[in-house]
């Protein structure tokens, strides 16, 4: 009889790397989630869903957050489960209503911790202007849980001009980003004091309805939004790419990263292209509203970076980079992770 190999056993189970965002998180959404739960609604695949209920167009989301530690530099695991579930309503084009939070908490995590990151909940739904209206609890025995884990759920109503989907990008439109990318990823590392450095970089942890709200009037030029979380901007756009059948071209001079997550990237050997973010969103939208578009994001504080990073070409397809020579340089989606637990 033939022997199974480590190999081939360990294919056949669940790892770190399916929940990277990247390659195979992709394929273990479509090959097991989205093949079972297979429907209109769900087969877009977008960041939330757009219900046609009661005559009017209610976006629904879900989330789950399981970052380590619990606490970093510029948010915590409260404010990024409610940004997180405002976002993905956002880039829908919707605003966002209402939201639920769910937490699974470990034995012996102190009341101290909890309230504190409920207090943090409160305070970013006071910014994002969202209501908190349900949510459930449930405590399970010590080192089974990780301290917390929290799951959100939002509901929000669709602006009627908005037609966002990741599988509408067109070839001619422009790709435009919000500021810096990767500093969520590189605070949370720092924060975990796992590698003997000390940065003051903070995670871009925000909600983006009031930015994205700046450029609802022109929601009849905008194809797509998304909001580059794990696996970075280059595999989120390498969704975008493949849902729509395109290339994109991004221009490494245009791509803002900092001094000091450029610094970072170097020393441990990882491509902000593929750092996490929490803050930040990809607008595809034709180019001759890109001026207006521009200006009404950089009008907001969650926005004054922003700039025009690429193009959606017909050919090639797939995502590329045109370096600094001017060179393109394929970028595939992320492969395995760069750092676990990090959202």
């Amino acid at each position: 009889m033939a022997k199974i190999s480590n190999a081939n056993k360990q294919a056949n189970k669940i790892t770190l790397a399916h929940g990277s965002g990247g390659r195979l998180t992709h394929e273990l959404v479509k090959n097991v989630f989205a093949k079972h739960f297979k429907n209109k609604v769900l087969s877009r695949l977008d960041d939330a869903a757009i219900l046609d209920t009661y005559n009017k167009n209610i976006v629904f989301t879900t989330d789950a957050f399981v970052v380590n530690p619990l606490f970093f530099p510029g948010g915590d695991i409260g404010r990024l489960c409610v940004c997180g579930t405002v976002n993905d309503l956002s880039v829908m084009g919707a605003t966002p209503i209402a939201i639920t939070v769910a937490a699974i908490i470990e034995e012996g995590l102190g009341f101290d911790v909890l309230e504190r990151v409920t207090k943090s909940i409160a305070l970013t739904a006071k910014e994002a202007n969202v209501l908190i209206v349900g949510g459930d609890t449930k405590v399970v025995e010590r080192g089974k849980g990780d301290k917390l884990f929290i799951t959100t759920s939002g509901v929000g109503v669709l602006n009627i001009n908005a037609k966002f989907s990741g599988s509408n990008a067109k070839p001619g439109e422009c790709v435009l980003l919000n500021g810096n990318i990767g500093d969520h990823e590189v605070a949370v590392i720092g924060a975990r004091n796992e590698y003997g450095f000390i940065t003051n970089i903070k995670s871009d942890a925000a909600p983006l309805n009031g930015l994205i709200a700046k450029t609802l009037p022109f929601a009849s030029k905008i194809s797509v939004m998304r909001d580059p979380t794990r696996g970075g901007l280059a595999t989120t756009l390498n969704e975008i790419a493949s849902a729509s059948n395109v290339g994109i071209i991004i221009e490494e001079k245009q791509i803002p990263v900092s001094k000091q997550t450029k610094n970072v990237c170097e020393i441990l050997g990882l491509d902000p292209l593929y750092l996490a973010n929490e803050g930040k969103v990809i607008v595809i939208a034709q180019e001759n509203a890109k001026s207006k578009i521009e200006k009404a994001m950089t009008s907001h504080k969650y926005g004054r970076n922003t700039r025009t990073i690429g193009t959606v070409v017909n050919s090639p397809k797939g995502v590329w980079l045109k370096t600094l020579n001017g060179g393109l340089r394929p970028l595939v989606m992320l492969e395995g992770e760069q750092l676990p637990r990090i959202c």
